[in-house]
């Protein structure tokens, strides 16, 4: 085979792999060959163990298949250093429990292959980059394929889950969709025994899990990533609010996350914040932190506490100011020629 045509057969790949569908002329033109050539190459690519199907018809034309075996990908610059800082967040220990060895084996290979150029991009990241914050709770990562696989199959789900507080509850589920929030992970189910959808984090559940009889799928109120917002910013919590905040939705919605609380868009510039906290004066604090103008909407009884808080900040500002304004220090009982106090004789 001649380098010429190596070097067209990895064109004709790097197509395939960017595209899933390509008629017979798109190809030939994209290469400058005829689409005999096109023919030819395509066999060759199956002579290597590529899976390349031919589409019938008119139109007809060839798409990249899904083979017994992984053949080789090729990646551009950037998915190849995206690939890499990816596994090297993984092999550090991200959200998921159990794949940190198969990151690190899977980065070894990689990294053995990238131009130098891309090697130092993928080494800087890692050499200059930091990590603070609380880790959240690993979820095993054989755990979440099998969730996955059940809400795939609408196969339900048994488990034991385990609440804040420690109590255990035998679960039997029909798996909805799992959605990943601030580092956490949480299956959207309907619970049978409730006869209601609920909310359940994924490290709290726990083996061995089994699967039960099938189901036919349910439509949740909202969509998946909705829902599980609401249910964690507020409907978790004994004290739930409506704020209206002065301020454009896209705005507060860079700073706010999801874990805060659901904000929708009223005009240009306001919005509503739907949130929640455990005690009156919990919510009360957290609102007056937010750093926006706002309207409590509900509960009401959440403007007295803001308005006692409003009070002891006054209260707090004013010995401040006073203590300030008293004089201090040595120099405070000093004479008019500011030494020391004046002695008798």
């Amino acid at each position: 085979m001649s380098s010429e045509t190596s070097a067209r057969l990895l064109r004709l790949l790097s197509l395939f792999q960017a595209r899933r569908d390509w008629t017979g002329t798109e190809l030939a033109e994209r290469l400058s060959v005829t689409p005999r050539t096109v023919r030819r190459d395509v066999q060759r690519l199956r002579d290597l163990g590529y899976p390349v199907d031919a589409t019938p018809g008119v139109a007809g034309g060839y798409r990249l298949g899904a083979g017994s075996t992984l053949p080789p990908l090729l990646l551009d610059d950037e998915e190849a250093v995206a690939v890499a800082v990816g596994l090297r967040s993984a092999a550090a220990g991200g959200a998921l429990a159990g794949i940190e060895e198969t990151s690190a084996r899977a980065l070894a290979k990689l990294e053995q292959v990238l131009p130098s150029r891309l090697r130092r991009r993928v080494g800087a990241v890692n050499a200059f980059t930091d990590a603070i914050g609380r880790r959240a709770p690993l979820v095993e990562s054989e755990h979440l394929a099998e969730i996955a696989a059940c809400c795939r199959d609408t196969e339900s789900l048994r488990f034991v889950y385990r609440t804040y507080d420690g109590a255990e509850s035998r679960r039997l589920v029909e798996p909805h969709r799992m959605v990943h929030v601030s580092g956490r992970w949480y299956l959207l189910a309907w619970d049978v025994n409730r006869d209601d959808w609920r909310v359940f984090r994924l490290d709290r559940m726990e083996g061995p899990m089994s699967r039960g009889p099938r189901f036919r799928a349910r439509t949740p109120p909202d969509d998946a990533a909705t829902y599980v917002a609401k249910s964690i910013s507020s409907s978790a919590y004994s004290q739930q609010a409506r704020i209206i905040l002065h301020a454009p939705e896209s705005e507060v919605a860079q700073r706010l996350s999801p874990m805060v609380g659901i904000v929708t868009p009223i005009d240009e510039s306001s919005c509503e914040l739907r949130t929640g906290a455990h005690g009156m004066e919990t919510l009360a604090i957290h609102l007056a932190f937010l750093g926006y103008e706002f309207t409590v909407v509900e509960p009401p009884g959440v403007v007295e506490y803001l308005r006692e808080l409003a009070e002891r900040i006054g209260r707090a500002v004013a010995s401040a100011d006073s203590a300030a304004s008293l004089p201090s220090g040595p120099s405070a009982h000093s004479g008019p020629s500011g030494g020391g106090a004046e002695m008798s004789t």
